[in-house]
């Protein structure tokens, strides 16, 4: 049986993966582009998939974010279970 009041008030989970999911959205808008504007929205032959390496300050914010993406895949399936 469910308890009622796990439906209306969030638990210590739910407020971890709201953190983390604000935090990974703020990081998606603070990364650079790789593809320009133009080019999406017209439908020139972009570069998507050129071979360019990150480095410095790219290549961390990378990183920050992948490890972000894990957590809050993790911390969504562990919402769901729990």
């Amino acid at each position: 049986m469910i308890d009622v009041n796990r439906r209306f008030i969030m638990g210590w989970l739910d407020w971890l993966l709201l953190s983390v999911s604000v935090f990974l959205i703020a990081l998606v808008m603070l990364q650079e582009s790789k593809d320009d504007v133009k080019n999406t929205f017209s439908g020139e032959k972009s570069e998507l998939f050129k071979n360019q390496k990150q480095r410095g300050p790219e290549l961390l914010m990378a990183r920050i974010t992948m490890s972000t993406t894990i957590l809050f895949a993790a911390l969504a399936i562990l919402a769901i279970i729990f």
